[in-house]
């Protein structure tokens, strides 16, 4: 239950509303490529607007770094945002100032106005006080709506708080919600599946899901690491040398939990490989378990079908087809799965093959959770590259949710508390 106060339990009617988003969204030559987290803005903008809020929306773009950047401003989202609304919607060139109040002071009930990039001022991530303030003094309410940063304590997160009444927008509810009820009460068996490059980077959600899922699988670069510090030959693999004691400790708490209790903690058995990193690269499969294969008794003389060597100028792009039948077999058993980082390079794709030659694992696994072979287990795509590789497939429906937030999605697995919902008004001082 989410314990803040929404836009549900204030006034908004005839008021100023400033309302923090996250349209950090990919552009290419200046177009957007992707819109999911404006679209997933709308209900709250459009709730606020029916109430007759003047709606100003305040958000970041990329990393201007502090100065402003014509390749990062947000006027292409005001464009979209117009569209996905159906009303004008006002631009202002700058998002504090003389600009940013004679904007805002124009609105009427039901209109929008949405500011320019909040990181052009490099005291926006500094969280500085006399910035928000500069935020503050063009609303009389805020709503913190931007999942995506809200576990970074920015001037437009934490700062603008101490200043305005201060709620929760109704994506931020339903991202607290959704992903507290999967770490607390998941319906059983859960099955995790993590990707990404570095260990460190997910080292508190592989410890948390160790403590709470009955499946763990690890995908994605950060795979190498694990099975470098297993003695297996990865060559030119992508790999964290200094996590390597790292993923040591990881896999004795695992086994030790697996000692206790039924859990199944996966490392990939096979990998396609190539020489680099290129869609016209031949790739090969690997199994360094393929030896084991040819020992049978009853086979004396087979020889394994698959190498199980990999050559010192070749590197792991992806699972292999044996490791993602046995996590998508797990996905079969599972009633919860949380998916976050893809298991391969998802980016190679090419006209004979649409879903690319270093993608097949992550693919395996996305057909295994939308119950392409059966079972559908409920879904929750946690952020960062797995949503894009979601969103580039046509596929965020067949999910139950897809988070807007990486980075806080993670921090709210692991149980940190995230900085822009712990400043927002609690339910019990709803009067």
């Amino acid at each position: 239950m989410f314990t803040k106060q929404t836009i549900r339990d204030i006034d908004v009617t005839d008021k100023f509303v400033l309302l923090r988003a996250d349209y950090n969204v990919p552009l290419a030559n200046g177009s957007i490529t992707d819109d999911y987290r404006i679209k997933q803005s709308l209900p709250t903008v459009q709730f606020l607007l029916d109430k007759g809020a003047k709606l100003i929306i305040c958000s970041h773009l990329g990393r201007p770094d502090g100065q402003p950047d014509p390749a990062a401003s947000l006027f292409s989202v005001a464009k979209r945002l117009q569209e996905l609304l159906g009303q004008k919607v006002e631009f202002a060139t700058d998002c504090v100032g003389d600009k940013a109040e004679k904007a805002a002071a124009k609105l009427q009930p039901g209109h929008v106005l949405l500011l320019e990039n909040l990181r052009y001022h490099a005291e926006e991530e500094a969280n500085d006080a006399a910035f928000a303030k500069q935020l503050a003094v063009l609303a009389e309410v805020f709503v913190q709506d931007g999942f995506g940063v809200v576990h970074r304590a920015h001037a437009s997160t934490e700062g603008v708080t101490h200043y305005l009444p201060s709620v929760a927008g109704l994506l931020l509810e339903k991202e607290v919600d959704t992903i507290t009820d999967v770490m607390l009460k998941p319906a059983r068996p859960l099955v995790a599946i993590i990707g990404g490059a570095k260990i460190a980077d997910k080292i508190d959600i592989l410890h948390k899901f160790i403590d709470i899922a009955d499946f763990v699988a690890v995908g994605g670069a950060m795979a190498n690491t694990f099975l470098a510090a297993q003695g297996v030959d990865i060559a030119k693999s992508l790999y964290d040398k200094a996590d390597v004691t790292l993923a040591k400790d990881i896999m004795a708490k695992a086994a030790a939990k697996a000692q206790m209790q039924p859990f199944v903690f996966a490392l990939p058995h096979d990998a396609v490989v190539a020489n680099k990193l290129d869609k016209t690269a031949p790739t090969r499969i690997i199994d360094w378990t393929a030896h084991v294969i040819a020992d049978i008794e009853n086979y004396p003389k087979r020889a394994p079908a698959i190498s199980s060597h990999i050559k010192p100028d070749e590197m792991i792009l992806d699972i292999g087809p044996f490791s993602a039948s046995f996590i998508a077999g797990a996905l079969q058993l599972a009633n919860t799965v949380v998916w976050n980082g893809a298991a391969g390079v998802t980016e190679t794709k090419s006209l004979h093959d649409p879903i690319g030659p270093t993608a097949h694992g992550t693919e395996t696994i996305l057909e295994a959770i939308v119950g392409d072979f059966g079972h559908k287990p409920f879904s929750l795509v946690g952020g960062g590259d797995t949503v894009g590789y979601v969103e580039a497939r046509g596929m965020v429906s067949s999910f139950n949710h897809v988070s807007t937030g990486g980075g806080a999605s993670l921090e709210l697995m692991s149980g940190r508390k995230l900085p822009g919902v712990e400043a927002l008004l609690d339910k019990s001082k709803v009067e």
